[in-house]
């Protein structure tokens, strides 16, 4: 076995995983698997540039995350940087810095490379289960953008759009920098119209509506497992692999978008850094199960970084 970590940085969180992998049959002993909301891409959208503060807030976790890395005594470290430092203009302070801190310098990666990490990891455990069709569709909903992959064993096609999490509710529900609590209908409107417009990109690269098995991956999708759920915390181990029908998704996305700060807050598994961007990631997810027509979506708590572990092998 070999022990890697894995480092994810995306739009609204930085995340690790440490774990040994075996080089030939690619199993995955899971050691450590940390998350931290830093929200990197705080208005990346409107400035084009990383702001100082989440800059900081970046580096604050890249440094606990070293201590950890050093601690598990990993062998090879891969840090892969995704939409919000892919766009800005200044990314190369954002590469100095985790340089500086984690001695690897983050790869900006494309939108497809980050949806073949995304695929591998979510889809590597589910081979040879007769209860999942294929082809499977793995979307993974971020801050900043989403990836669609449509494949069997291997990827067919990927595609990344810009909509997200984060962008969608900066863009169209923050106003003199509060968010719109709850959003109008016009508000709402606008940012279904964006998710159409970017579904439809998808959909020239990506056969979407061939899918069989949809696989959620990522904060929004796992977030809206548990509130399905009713659980009383966050569990990873009762969210992976869960089932959400495309009814319960539609239900939890309207009351979300009708619930104030408060009420969103006060839900027991609720991530404090999910709690405004939410609502937007629900209706992305009801947005793609509506176009692909998928009566359930497989949730995933394995995704990218999985991905990126089993590339260091």
């Amino acid at each position: 076995m070999t022990r890697v970590a894995a480092v994810d940085c995306g739009t609204n969180s930085i995340r690790l995983l440490v774990a040994d992998v075996h080089p030939d049959t690619g199993e995955l002993a899971e050691l450590e698997r940390r998350m931290t909301i830093v929200r990197l891409g705080q208005g990346v959208d409107r400035t084009g540039r990383l702001a100082p503060e989440a800059l900081e807030r970046t580096f604050a976790a890249c440094r606990e995350y070293a201590a950890v890395i050093a601690e598990h005594g990993a062998e090879r470290v891969r840090f892969v940087a995704t939409s919000a430092s892919r766009d800005a203009e200044n990314r190369d302070e954002f590469v100095r810095g985790v340089v500086d801190i984690l001695g690897v310098e983050p790869e900006v990666v494309s939108g497809d490379q980050e949806a073949e990490f995304s695929f591998t990891g979510a889809t590597r455990e589910l081979t040879g289960r007769s209860d999942l069709k294929r082809p499977y569709l793995v979307v993974d909903i971020g801050g900043g953008s989403t990836e669609f992959v449509v494949g069997e064993e291997h990827v067919r096609a990927a595609r990344s759009v810009d909509v997200g999490c984060v962008r969608m509710t900066e863009r169209h529900l923050v106003r003199d920098g509060v968010v719109s609590d709850p959003p109008s209908a016009a508000q709402i409107a606008a940012i279904r119209a964006d998710i159409e417009a970017a579904l439809d990109l998808a959909e020239e690269t990506v056969p979407l509506r061939e899918a069989r098995t949809l696989v959620g991956l990522a904060g929004s999708v796992t977030t809206v497992s548990a509130i399905a759920q009713d659980l009383p915390e966050y569990d990873s181990a009762r969210i992976h692999h869960s089932r959400v029908s495309r009814d319960r998704v539609r239900e939890i996305t309207e009351w979300l978008l009708r619930s104030t700060h408060a009420e969103r807050a006060a839900v027991p598994s609720m991530h404090p850094g999910r709690v405004d961007v939410i609502a937007a990631g629900a209706l992305v997810l009801l947005a793609i199960m509506e176009r692909v027509g998928a009566e359930e979506v497989v949730v995933s708590e394995h995704d990218i970084l999985d991905g990126i572990a089993w590339s260091l092998v």
